[in-house]
Order: structure tokens, then C-alpha cells, then sequence
């Protein structure tokens, strides 16, 4: 018996090619920090202007510089030195260091610790203790006013701080520390925040973002950001009974509106992790990305309900730090993290993309090279492609 094969026509192969389409993942390009820097941290405008700040010098005294790039340059502006007492930031630890916010008008603003050598003390209740360190770009955009200190008692600063600023001129600062009657080590620091109404002329004196005791891991940073409708995002580990210290999502859903507790993810941990977290916008909502348990993790936040998705990881390996989390206008996400680094040690960079119904695309990405001290950024381009600075 034969067997007959038959051979699909040259019009019939056509049209079977024009019903296959291939879909190419999104593009992944990496940069080094801008002169040699460390320490990263850049935000997008709405005009697709990527701002950036980074660190340089000493990793105990040491000062931070601003560039940007707008959507059609290649290349970064002149850098502008943001710190005028210089030597006041610290790289150490890796989690310390300055925070920026674009807010109305595309204003910058920076926040960091002033735990650096060439910092000023400021004296708290008789104390001379760590200022949290703000300023402001100019309207201009030609240079950054001088810092100031906005805590007024809740001294205490250790692993972070934070900024986020809106569309409609409101600034947040935010930290964790301690209340003057705190008896009670971690579990009994707080987060506080202080809020300015007139693009960070003014702050009013800083309160606790929520009555509820949940305790901060002292040595661990914070993110904080504000979204385009004017809801807030605080995201911080906490350390109930100086045990629990899952990641914490803090909410205030409008300018003015308390503080509320939207997700937990929990981490029983006798020590400090060190740990770095942070909260991008995508077209859906916000995206909140930490790490937990020596891997990273990412999720989105829906604007209307604050509902948090179900987290998701790359798959186990390495000790994994540092993540960031963006998304692309075609929903698109990349995570970015850190492998191997720790204490006074670089490590490697690596990074999983996503589709937008959260599936990994392609496989995980890898590069050596992590500076001591230093963790990654990233950005989404208007092509749909993704920047890594680090």
C-alpha cells in the first residue's frame, strides 16, 4: 500500500504564513550610571523626559547629581550638583541614599538622608541628631535650592526615606523613625510623613501615616509615590513585635486623605534585611515591586479599589535584591534585580520580562558588573522598549 503526501500549493503556504504572527518581546538595552556613579534612581514626565540622580564619592561622604534626557536626545544634559552640603549623602548600605520625585510642572524634587560625613547635625529635643535632607529644582531648571531639614521630632533615621510629588503641587516626605516615647526598638518606629501644598516652599510638621502600631525595620529603605489621579504610595517594611517584618503597602487615596494598610506580604525575619523597594505607574495602575525572603517580587495596584494583584517572581536562584518594576505602553512589564550583592560587595544584574497578562517572556536576562553599593533603575521608553541604568 502507498502512501500518497501531498504538497500544500504555493497559494495555500501564503496564506498559512499570514495567519502566523510573530510578536517580538520588547527590546532590553543597558547603560552605565552616568561620570561613573552609583546608585541610580530615575522617573519619567509625562513629556517622556527621563530624570535622573546618582551618587558619587565616598561611600561615607559623598554627593548626589542630576541629569536628564528628554525623548529625543540621546545623550544626558550637563549633570547639576543637588546637595550644597557636600559630602552630606551616604552610599553605604546601599539603601540610604537620595529619592527623587517629578511633580506639577515637571518640577524635581530630592530627598535623602543626611547621615553623610559632611552633613550639618540638627538638634531635636536637646539631641543633635541625622536631618532628613530635601530640596527643590529651581523654575529655572538651572540649579537645586538649599537643602533643608524637614523632620521637626521623629528623629531616628536609619535604612530610608522617601519623596513623592503630584500634578497639583503636593510634595510628601517620608521616613520611618521614632516617636519621642518609643520604648520598644523596631516595633515601636513608625512612618512619618511630612506634606507640603505649595511644591515644597513650606512642610507641615510631620505626623504618623497610620494609628495602627506596625513597626519599621530600621535598616531597610522605603519608597514613596504619588500617581497622576493624586492617590499616595508608601511602600516599607514593617517589624511587628520585631519579628514580622513583611512588606507593607501604605494608601492615602486623595490629597489630605488618611493613610490606610492595602496589602501585607508577610516575612518572619529575626534581623534586618537591608532591603529596597519600589512603586512605578503603568496604564493599569501602579506597580510595587520588593523583595522577600532573598527573592524579588512584583504587583499591581488597581487606582479604584486599591486591591492588590497576586505577586509574582522570577523562579529561585540566586540571593536576589534590589528590584525595580516597569511597565510599557503595550502593558508590558520588566523587572529588573540585583544577584550576589551584600555588604561592601558588587554583584551581577538580571532581569525577566513579562507580557501583559503577567507571563514571562524570553528568558532571564544577566550581566555582570553591579558596583559595590550601587542596584539598578529602569525606565520604558515610547517605542514600547526598556532602559536599565546601572
Amino acid at each position: 500500500m502507498k502512501t500518497h503526501f501531498h504538497t500544500p500549493s504555493s497559494a495555500l503556504l501564503v496564506l498559512l504564513a499570514s495567519l502566523t504572527v510573530t510578536v517580538a518581546a520588547p527590546n532590553v538595552s543597558l547603560i552605565r550610571t552616568p561620570d561613573g556613579g552609583i546608585q541610580p534612581q530615575a522617573a519619567v514626565d509625562a513629556q517622556g523626559t527621563v530624570h535622573l540622580i546618582y551618587y558619587q564619592g565616598d561611600s561615607g561622604a559623598g554627593d548626589i547629581f542630576y541629569v536628564k534626557r528628554t525623548a529625543a536626545a540621546e545623550e544626558f544634559s550637563k549633570p547639576i550638583q543637588v546637595n550644597s552640603q557636600r559630602g552630606s549623602a551616604i552610599a553605604a548600605g546601599s539603601i540610604r541614599g537620595a529619592q527623587l520625585a517629578v511633580g506639577k510642572s515637571g518640577r524635581v524634587h530630592v530627598a535623602w538622608d543626611g547621615m553623610g560625613k559632611g552633613a550639618v547635625k540638627v538638634n531635636i529635643g536637646g539631641k543633635d541628631v541625622t536631618p532628613l535632607l530635601y530640596t527643590r529644582l529651581n523654575d529655572a531648571g538651572t540649579a537645586f535650592a538649599p537643602e533643608r531639614n524637614v523632620i521637626t521630632y521623629a528623629a531616628g533615621l536609619d535604612g530610608g526615606s522617601s519623596v513623592a510629588a503630584d500634578n497639583e503641587g503636593n510634595v510628601y516626605v517620608a521616613w520611618h523613625g521614632s516617636a519621642p516615647d518609643n520604648k520598644d526598638k523596631e516595633a515601636g518606629r513608625a512612618l512619618f510623613v511630612a506634606r507640603s501644598t505649595d511644591e515644597g516652599k513650606t512642610f507641615t510638621r510631620e505626623k504618623p501615616a497610620v494609628a495602627k502600631k506596625t513597626g519599621a525595620c530600621a535598616c531597610c529603605g522605603m519608597r514613596a509615590f504619588a500617581d497622576s489621579k493624586g492617590a499616595v504610595y508608601i511602600l516599607f517594611r514593617a517589624a511587628t513585635d520585631n519579628m514580622e517584618r513583611g512588606q507593607t503597602l501604605l494608601v492615602s487615596r486623595k490629597p489630605g486623605d488618611d493613610f490606610e494598610i492595602a496589602y501585607t506580604h508577610p516575612w518572619k525575619a529575626m534581623t534586618c534585611p537591608m532591603s529596597s523597594a519600589t512603586l512605578t505607574e503603568s496604564k493599569s495602575g501602579v506597580l510595587a515591586a520588593w523583595e522577600t525572603g532573598d527573592n524579588v517580587f512584583f504587583a499591581s495596584v488597581e487606582p479604584k479599589t486599591m486591591q492588590v494583584s497576586r505577586p509574582a517572581s522570577p523562579m529561585a536562584g540566586l540571593k536576589r535584591k534590589h528590584p525595580v518594576a516597569v511597565a510599557n505602553a503595550h502593558g508590558e512589564t520588566l523587572l529588573v534585580w540585583t544577584e550576589g550583592t551584600g555588604w561592601a560587595k558588587g554583584g551581577s544584574l538580571a532581569w525577566q520580562l513579562y507580557d501583559n497578562e503577567g507571563k514571562t517572556v524570553g528568558e532571564k536576562g544577566r550581566a555582570a558588573g553591579v558596583p559595590v553599593w550601587s542596584l539598578p533603575t529602569a525606565h520604558a521608553k515610547p517605542d514600547g522598549s526598556f532602559v536599565v541604568i546601572y
